[in-house]
């Protein structure tokens, strides 16, 4: 039993996540196959470990007991797993991919806090969304955080947090935007492989904006260079807006170097991602920092 570690995991999983339906999403597997590995250990145990009930899952005695040793096991596999990784190689590097929202504003102030959780050192990679699960693909990044899902085979994918887009200035705008508003300003737009781009023009479409009527000045690849093109942007004339992760322009916003709008009775809401090779689902390094982003609260 304690050779078959992957099922102990499972089960620390479940209690974890409070639902095997849970648990099911996080390790990558169907959920039948979490209710098989209960199942072994119950009947290896000759014992009822867990019970389900409509509040979730609760321990019976004797699976209190086994989560208390299994716990113990999990932390000194991680230890040692870490350990044998850096008498191997002793250059080990972590790296992680982000889009660009998420690189250059999201993760910076966790990477150090990261760095702690796995004892060595992080790098990261910034691109486009696709460009970051490409790389996750070919193995060159260890986890990957994206603004849009990129569906692939063999990629696992957790909900992170979620996220706002909002409509910003240099120049004082109103609290609300009405539709017919969105026709009377100058836009800086992101390029059509954006997936801000992309959600923005089907909230408009949704909507009923044309698009196509807009007066758009500019067409930049990246949020930090729309940013740089509205804090630049002339203030004698009608405002120049875009529209960018509130993540991007919070400080500005908080100093007053730019102000935000939203659109009226509408939140352009997006969830962020986690993901990871489910060959690597068991990978200390990897469960660490997904466990840690997990709870911190952005």
């Amino acid at each position: 039993m304690l050779k078959d570690f992957a099922k102990l995991h499972t089960f620390l999983t479940v209690i974890k996540e409070k639902s095997f339906s849970k648990a099911s999403a996080k390790l990558g597997i169907s959920q039948p196959a979490v209710t098989q590995q209960i199942k072994f250990i119950e009947e290896y145990l000759d014992t009822k470990i867990v019970e389900r009930k409509k509040n979730g899952i609760i321990l019976t005695k004797e699976g209190g007991d086994l989560f208390r040793i299994a716990t113990k096991l999990e932390k000194a596999v991680n230890n040692s797993e870490r350990e044998l990784l850096k008498i191997i190689n002793k250059d080990f590097t972590f790296i992680m991919g982000a889009s660009y929202t998420i690189g250059n504003y999201v993760l910076p102030p966790y990477l150090g806090k990261i760095k702690e959780k796995i004892l060595n050192e992080v790098h990261m990679h910034v691109s486009l969304s696709a460009d970051i699960i490409d790389q996750l693909e070919n193995k060159q990044i260890d986890v990957a955080l994206i603004e849009s899902p990129c569906l692939r085979e063999g990629i696992i994918y957790r909900e992170w947090v979620e996220d706002e887009l909002v409509v910003f200035s240099n120049q004082p705008l109103p609290r609300y935007l009405k539709l017919e508003d969105m026709y009377k300003l100058d836009w800086v737009c992101r390029d059509e492989q954006s997936h801000t781009r992309k959600l923005t023009s089907e909230v408009f479409e949704e909507l009923g904006v044309d698009c196509s009527s807009f007066n758009v000045i500019g067409v930049v690849a990246t949020p930090t260079a729309i940013k740089e093109a509205i804090i630049n942007a002339p203030k004698d004339a009608r405002p120049t807006v875009s529209i960018v992760s509130r993540h991007v322009v919070a400080n500005e916003i908080a100093n007053g170097t730019l102000y935000e709008s939203r659109i009226k009775n509408f939140k352009i809401a997006r969830n962020f991602y986690i993901a990871y090779l489910k060959e690597r689902k068991h990978d200390a390094f990897v469960d660490n920092v997904v466990s840690y982003l997990l709870s911190i609260k952005i």
